[in-house]
């Protein structure tokens, strides 16, 4: 049996719930109406319309026209397991998730932390990977920590963990759309440091000509998944297998290595359900701390 057999078959016991919400009346326009040729409830059948960002390298950005970074890689070799193709549409995050609620996006793809609060907006699916809350400062800062960061304007995504980390540490976030915003407020010198995530704070510091510097950075302990419709039980079972086949098949290895040649991937995280996990270790094994 073909994957896209086996997830047909997981999906089948969810397409009468889901038909009944695409057709129950709601007010979501343009989601897409569950049956047997359309088993996830997408908005064109065999196609997986994501919600994603454009400027946050290397996780998610646009690159010659073209969106790529790790989680959309992944999510484009994950999607190719259940026969879709991927349609990424550019976004803020600050209202990713509610367009994912919504169905204008079947799903979510901006290296999203799970969070109890977010769970009450959207579903989400296993986690294919971790991350680290990140700390830039301008390259003149004597900042080197987050315990220095009380008194101080910190920029933050708004609606990201970085924002809700600088909340309940009652700092002074500087609150804007966008990374690029966050990294203007560092320039312009009107926030004294960024709380980003880490892997898009050394880059952003390694392109910065110097005038930007990454000083710290720890782990964030939620976890990293895609986002989808909370309805969507068959769409989130089906991304979760394809999740679990390209652990297996060593894409995840082979996308970590290339996005974060030097991330050491924490001994205990295991990408998907787990039944990849020989992959992930093998991964660990061979990524330079």
């Amino acid at each position: 049996m073909t994957l896209r057999s086996r997830s047909l078959a997981l999906a089948s016991g969810a397409v009468v719930a889901l038909a009944l919400t695409a057709c129950g009346g709601g007010s979501d326009a343009g989601s897409g109406t569950a049956d047997a040729t359309n088993p996830y409830g997408l908005q064109t059948p065999g196609t997986l319309r994501a919600g994603t960002l454009t400027d946050a390298p290397p996780n998610v950005y646009l690159k010659d026209g073209k969106f790529t970074g790790f989680d959309n890689d992944l999510l484009t070799a994950v999607a190719a397991k259940l026969d879709l193709k991927v349609e990424f549409v550019g976004t803020e995050f600050s209202s990713l998730l509610a367009q994912v609620k919504t169905r204008k996006f079947d799903i979510g793809s901006s290296s999203v932390s799970i969070t109890e609060a977010r769970k009450k907006t959207v579903d989400f699916t296993n986690k294919y990977d971790f991350g680290f809350l990140g700390l830039d400062v301008p390259a003149d800062s004597a900042i080197t920590s987050f315990d220095q960061l009380a008194g101080k304007r910190v920029a933050v995504v708004q609606g990201t963990v970085q924002d809700d980390y600088a909340t309940r540490e009652n700092l002074d976030p500087v609150r804007v759309p966008d990374y690029n915003a966050a990294l203007n407020q560092l320039r312009a010198g009107t926030a004294d440091a960024w709380i980003t995530p880490a892997e898009i704070g050394e880059k952003t510091a390694g392109d910065s000509g110097g005038k930007i510097k990454a000083v710290a950075k720890q782990l964030d302990p939620g976890g990293i998944a895609y986002a989808v419709a909370p309805d969507n039980d068959a769409l989130r079972e089906a991304i979760n297998t394809g999740i679990d086949e390209v652990v297996a098949d060593g894409t995840w290895a082979k996308l970590q290595k290339q996005y974060y040649p030097s991330r050491e991937i924490p001994a205990d995280f295991v990408p998907g359900s787990g039944k990849g996990a020989s992959s992930a270790a093998a991964a660990s094994s061979t990524t330079a701390p």
